[in-house]
C-alpha cells in the first residue's frame, strides 16, 4: 500500500471498532487514487494513445491540446504531461491549488461558490477550445468541483450573484442534479457548451464521477455532454425553491436562463469516457471487511437526500453482528443554523439519535473536505461517553448546523488533507 491518506489514523484508533472501520476507509481511498487510476486506463506507446478500450494515432493531429478542470485536474495533468511531454501543443489546468507543469499552465479557482478569478480562468478555457481546428485532438480532463470552477455566465450575470444563486442553492439543499440543471442553464460553458466551442476538432473527454448514478450529463454540469435537460426544466426548479424562499436569488436567476447547445452535429466527433467512479472504491471497502471477518454489503451507490434525516433512516434499521454496511452518494444540509460543517459530519451527529452500544457510523467525503479542513467524522460508543461525560447536548450543535465544532471537541473528524480523488461520499455502519 502507498503513503497512507487517513493522516491522523493512528491517532483515531483507540480501540478494535474504530481501526477496522479507518482500515476498511483506506482500502477505499487506495483504490480510487488518480495516478493510480489513470496508470492503469492510460498508456502512449509510440504515436498510440490508448484510454481504457479506445485509441487514438496521434499522428493524425496537427495539434494536442488539454484542458483539466475540477478538484482531481493537477494529477490528471501531471500524468498527460508525462506521457505526451513534446506532443502537447498547449493547455489549461484549473484546480483549487496551483501546481508547476512543463508545458501547461496552471490557474487556481475557487470552491465552492465560483468567483471572478474561476471567470478568468474559464475564459483561457475558452481561448484554446476556440483554436482548436478540425485537424487537432482536444484532450479534457473532468473531475468533481469542476460546476465551481468552470464558469462562464450568460450575460447579466457577474461573478457576485452568481456565487449567491450557487450559495442559495446549496443553503436550501437543493439536489446535485437539480442544482445542475440549473448551472447549465446559466451557463455558457456548461451543458455541452464546451463541446460546441471544441468542435469540430476531435474531443476526448476523461470522467471522474462525482455524482450519484454517475450520470457524466451531470459532472461538473456536464460541459462536453449533449444536454437533454431544457430551459423549461430549470424554471420549473427554481419556482419551487424561490417559493419556499423567496427572499434568495432563486426566483431572480429565472430571467436569466438560456438554453443549451441541441444540434447533434456538434457532438459527432466527441469521445466522453467515464474513466473512475465510486463503485471501484465501494468495492474494495466491501472486499477489506469481508477479510477483517464482517458481513459487508454495499447496499447503495448512489444514496441522496437530507443528511440528518438519511442518517437517522438508515442506522435505524437492522444491522447484522460483525456487519458492515456500505453506501455511496451524496447528501445535502438544509441550513438553518449559523454553525461551520459539512454533510458528512452532519450525517454522523445525525445518528447519535439511534445509535447502538455496539455500533460506528462514519461518513466522509473523498475529496478530503466536507465543506471545512476535515474529510468528516465518526461516532461510536467510546464518543457517547466523552459526551456525557463533558455534558455536551449534541442536539444543539445539529440545530445549529455546528458538527464541525462538535466534532473538533470529541475528537473523531477524519484528516486526509486534499486527496486528488473526487468520487462523491462514503459511509460506514459497523456493528460488533
Amino acid at each position: 500500500m502507498q503513503k497512507e491518506i487517513i493522516k491522523n489514523k493512528k491517532e483515531l484508533s483507540t480501540n478494535p471498532l474504530r481501526k477496522d472501520a479507518l482500515d476498511i476507509l483506506e482500502t477505499g481511498y487506495q483504490a480510487v487514487l488518480t495516478e493510480n487510476i489513470l496508470a492503469k486506463s492510460i498508456s502512449l506507446k509510440k504515436d498510440i494513445l490508448k484510454i481504457q478500450n479506445k485509441k487514438y494515432n496521434l499522428s493524425d493531429y496537427k495539434n494536442v491540446f488539454v484542458i483539466a478542470f475540477g478538484k482531481c485536474a493537477n494529477q490528471s495533468a501531471l500524468f498527460i504531461e508525462s506521457i505526451l511531454e513534446d506532443k502537447i501543443t498547449d493547455g489549461i489546468v484549473l484546480d483549487v491549488e496551483l501546481e508547476k507543469f512543463k508545458k501547461l499552465k496552471s490557474q487556481k479557482g475557487s470552491h465552492p461558490l465560483p468567483s471572478e478569478k474561476n471567470i478568468k480562468a474559464t475564459n483561457l478555457i475558452k481561448e484554446i477550445s476556440e483554436k482548436a481546428g478540425k485537424d487537432d485532438l482536444v484532450l479534457v480532463f473532468i473531475s468533481g468541483g469542476g460546476s465551481a470552477l468552470l464558469s462562464s455566465p450568460v450575460e447579466g450575470i457577474d461573478s457576485e450573484f452568481l456565487a449567491q444563486i450557487n450559495k442559495d442553492l446549496m443553503d436550501n439543499g437543493v439536489s446535485i442534479g437539480e442544482t445542475n440543471i440549473i448551472r447549465k442553464h446559466l451557463s455558457r460553458i456548461k451543458g455541452g457548451a464546451l463541446a460546441e466551442l471544441i468542435y469540430p476538432a476531435k474531443l476526448v473527454s476523461i470522467i471522474f464521477s462525482d455524482v450519484p448514478g454517475d450520470d457524466i450529463s451531470v459532472v461538473a454540469s456536464g460541459p462536453t455532454v449533449r444536454d437533454l435537460t431544457t430551459k423549461e426544466d430549470a424554471k420549473m426548479i427554481l419556482e419551487s425553491y424561490s417559493l419556499e424562499n423567496p427572499k434568495s436569488s432563486l426566483g431572480e436567476a429565472i430571467s436569466f436562463l438560456s438554453e443549451t447547445p441541441k444540434s447533434e452535429e456538434k457532438f459527432e466527433n466527441v469521445d466522453n469516457i467515464l474513466l473512475v467512479t465510486n463503485k471501484i472504491a465501494l468495492e474494495a471497502i466491501e472486499k477489506k471487511a469481508d477479510e477483517l471477518g464482517y458481513k459487508s454489503l454495499v447496499e447503495s451507490f448512489d444514496i441522496q437526500g437530507e443528511a440528518r434525516k438519511l442518517s437517522v433512516k438508515l442506522v435505524n434499521e437492522d444491522s447484522l453482528d460483525n456487519s458492515c454496511r456500505i453506501f455511496g452518494g451524496e447528501t445535502t444540509v438544509k441550513i438553518i443554523g449559523e454553525g461551520k460543517g459539512g454533510r458528512n459530519q452532519e450525517f454522523a451527529l445525525a445518528s447519535l439519535e439511534t445509535l447502538s452500544k455496539d455500533i460506528l457510523v462514519l461518513a466522509v467525503a473523498s475529496d478530503g473536505r466536507d465543506n471545512s479542513d476535515v474529510a468528516g467524522a465518526f461516532v461510536d460508543f467510546e464518543l457517547f461517553q466523552k459526551m456525557q461525560k463533558e455534558d455536551l447536548d449534541w442536539r444543539e450543535y445539529l440545530d445549529d448546523n455546528n458538527s464541525f465544532e462538535f466534532f473538533e471537541k470529541m475528537g473523531t473528524q477524519i484528516k486526509t488533507g486534499k486527496t486528488g480523488i473526487n468520487v462523491a461520499d462514503f459511509y460506514l455502519i459497523l456493528r460488533k
